[in-house]
């Protein structure tokens, strides 16, 4: 099947014109797609579940196709590391960039020539484990040519509990505690943040009878309503932005409103505005520390609103979860995080714009819920779950993590 598929894609590049070149090419893809018959498109839509089949028969967590820099392999992501995978066919540039565009639609085409990017989600039925995966898609131009990474999104989501959040953290982060406020997970990409934010997500439909929004591009983990009724709102298919997202959200009756992440000044002002009117909001920042997300919205809006926007983010933050993914002792990976609740004194520092006094607080604040992320590498090595190497290398403040190991 994937040396039919194979077959099909290289007869179908061999008719571009050698006098088109460069960008023209994937044009000229973009132009011709629709002359692949049903059946060929099947073949090639096979293609793409067998690869990302194989994908998660190895646990991987990512696959890169296509582009200049992949040199015509197929990669994977296992365990944080990248690889080249040796069986699966080499495919050129011009049969990635067509095996990329028989996964969308007309209009998304369009918008990928247009924006030179296109985030998307794409599923299908695995018949070995009898049930529906989804990944996380992002199509872009690498030199001229399309490149595709796909994220595998986990089938189960994690219970809360086994995240290891200490309890008063989780009771700030419920809606049954705090009825409305601004709660954060934060981390660089493949960090987990997605899965920690479905974790709590499920949390509260296992608790709380509520309306959940959640707004993200593209839409990950599909929820089913149980004890709360769950809406999925994905940016670009059912609502133009994050910002109209959260401002229609306000008319949609909802208790809590998940923004998959908060991309710029728009989203992050629709937010504090929303969170003002007495909801409860989740969301994802990139950035590796508490203090750092802090001082990294306050820094994303105008200069003549940033007085109003940190008093604003004081009175509505509740609390921040920045996260890790560290390579275990076990050849895998594991969480590490950093946790800040805000209490009075935190909400001070904000107002005072003295953020670098927080850090101290979180270290100090063990029976609210706080931990540092130097204080929770130092637990997994101590747990034997992480080496002294690697909680040096991931930790934010070196000279600290250096003065806890050595006791």
């Amino acid at each position: 099947m994937i040396l039919d598929a194979k077959q099909i894609l290289t007869a179908f590049t061999a008719k571009i014109p050698s006098t088109v070149l460069g960008p023209e090419r994937v044009n000229y893809i973009a132009e011709h797609i629709h002359e692949l018959q049903v059946e060929q498109r099947l073949h090639i839509l096979q293609l793409t579940n067998s690869i990302l089949e194989m994908m998660i028969d190895r646990q991987a967590s990512d696959v890169e196709l296509g582009g200049h820099g992949t040199q015509n392999y197929v990669w994977f992501r296992i365990f944080g590391k990248k690889e080249r995978v040796a069986d699966i066919p080499q495919f050129t540039e011009d049969e990635t960039s067509t095996l990329v565009m028989t996964l969308l639609s007309k209009s998304q085409i369009d918008f990928l020539l247009q924006e030179r990017n296109l985030d998307f989600s794409y599923s299908f039925h695995f018949d070995k484990a009898k049930l529906d995966v989804r990944f996380r898609a992002d199509a872009y131009f690498d030199l001229d040519s399309i490149a595709l990474n796909m994220r595998s999104i986990q089938t189960r989501i994690r219970p809360i509990e086994s995240l290891d959040f200490h309890p008063v953290a989780v009771k700030t982060m419920s809606l049954g505690y705090i009825k409305f406020g601004l709660s954060l997970i934060t981390g660089i990409t493949g960090s987990g943040k997605s899965t920690t934010l479905d974790a709590i997500i499920d949390f509260h439909n296992d608790a709380d009878p509520c309306h959940i929004v959640i707004i993200a591009s593209p839409i990950e983990y599909v929820h089913k309503s149980r004890k709360a009724i769950i809406k999925h709102r994905e940016v670009g298919r059912d609502v133009n932005s994050f910002k109209e997202g959260v401002t229609q959200a306000l008319r949609q009756d909802p208790d809590i409103i998940v923004i998959g992440e908060m991309r710029d000044s728009d989203t992050i002002m629709a937010a504090l505005e929303v969170t003002d009117t007495g909801h409860k909001v989740f969301s994802t920042l990139h950035t590796s520390s508490a203090v750092e997300s802090i001082d990294r919205i306050i820094a994303e809006v105008n200069p003549t609103e940033q007085e109003r926007v940190r008093n604003r983010l004081a009175d509505v933050l509740i609390s921040v979860a920045s996260q890790k993914l560290v390579p275990s002792l076990d050849g895998k990976r594991v969480l590490a995080k950093e946790v800040l609740i805000v209490t009075p004194s935190v909400r001070a520092a904000i107002k005072n714009n003295n953020t670098s006094e927080i850090y101290m607080m979180i270290n100090q604040g063990g029976p609210q819920g706080m931990v540092t992320m130097e204080q929770d590498l130092l637990r997994l090595c101590a747990d034997k779950k992480i080496s002294k190497e690697s909680a040096i290398a991931y930790a934010n403040n070196k000279t600290r993590i250096l003065q806890l190991l050595k006791g």
